[in-house]
């Protein structure tokens, strides 16, 4: 029995909820997972509470039906958490699921804690948009729920360029592909296409950057004050850290975004053997082996020398273990 057979849980209302500042597995998972309970239990009352998603999402179906104020003090007789590791991160979402009856977890987190009353967790997934695929009935995957697992899975491997793209990865995506949807419009609208001020910031970071420890990092860093220049938010400094990996030589990229006063939003990228979920969990984040982030307080340079620290001791390991071998 799939865990998302509600008929057999007896469920009459369902809360599906994601981890703060939703990325698009998040946002994908969670609207994925709306269309098709809508689909196949139409008479189930369905709600999803997201922290201020981000408009270049708002071609899915259901996006303008994300509650961004979450409900006080309601008992849903289901909650769902999608893509989130551990219940902190869940931000205004975590009362909905303490006074929840039943909970289900559905991540791909290593990070995990195995917080709900199940947990669907699988390390090895791409994403959590396909960690969901593979609980849907096949008569459930409209093309409305096709575009969101879609879109989750194109965001969290990178249009499948990232190491968590595997076979069974490619064989998913193409049959959401077989549903109809313009895949190509997906990938372009969701995750290629900047405007005019977010091209501005991405030049202004990448104009600052600082290559260090022998041109193996890199870091670059936005400031409140840069924000407020721009007019851009948070949202706007998506493919920021991307760009900073794919400098030539670099093993580890680190992009900072000052989020209060000397308190920095941490993104951590690798490539090579770098684990950079092992270094944002040091910090009380977590994440992928290669790709990863934290919060963390300080001066830019305090932040960045804490974060030098732990990936020099990992790059003279992973020498030392070259050598011996």
């Amino acid at each position: 029995m799939s865990v998302l057979d509600l008929k057999e849980k007896s469920v009459g209302n369902v809360a599906i909820i994601g981890h703060i500042r939703p990325d698009g597995d998040c946002i994908g998972s969670c609207l994925g997972l709306f269309n098709y309970l809508k689909a196949v239990y139409p008479q189930v009352e369905t709600k999803v509470y997201l922290g201020d998603p981000a408009p270049r999402f708002a071609y899915l179906k259901g996006f303008d039906q994300i509650n961004t104020i979450f409900a006080q003090e309601v008992s849903f007789d289901l909650c769902i958490c999608l893509d989130c590791s551990d219940e902190e991160r869940l931000g205004d979402g975590k009362p909905i699921l303490q006074l929840a009856k039943h909970s289900i977890c559905i991540d791909h987190h290593v990070t995990n804690t195995r917080y709900a009353g199940e947990n669907v967790v699988e390390p090895e997934a791409s994403s959590t948009c396909e960690v969901l695929y593979g609980l849907m009935k096949e008569e459930g995957i409209t093309r409305e729920v096709a575009e969101c697992l879609y879109t989750g899975i194109i965001h969290d491997t990178g249009v499948f360029k990232y190491s968590c793209t595997s076979a069974k990865t490619m064989a998913i995506a193409g049959r959401l592909m077989e549903t109809g949807i313009d895949f190509t419009d997906i990938i372009d609208g969701s995750f290629y296409r900047k405007t005019y001020l977010q091209n501005q910031i991405l030049g202004r970071a990448l104009l600052e950057s600082v290559s260090f420890l022998d041109g193996k990092c890199i870091f670059s860093v936005v400031r409140l004050k840069d924000m407020k220049f721009y007019g851009v938010t948070s949202k706007d400094l998506d493919g920021i850290v991307e760009q900073l990996r794919l400098t030539e030589g670099v093993e580890c990229a680190i992009f900072l975004y000052e989020i209060e006063s000397q308190i920095f939003k941490v993104s951590l990228r690798a490539t090579g053997d770098l684990n950079v979920a092992e270094i944002a969990g040091y910090f009380g984040g977590g994440g992928h082996i290669k790709a990863a982030g934290c919060t963390m307080s300080g001066t830019i340079y305090d932040v960045v020398n804490n974060l030098s620290a732990h990936i020099e001791k990992q790059l003279k390991e992973l020498t030392n273990s070259c050598t011996t071998e």
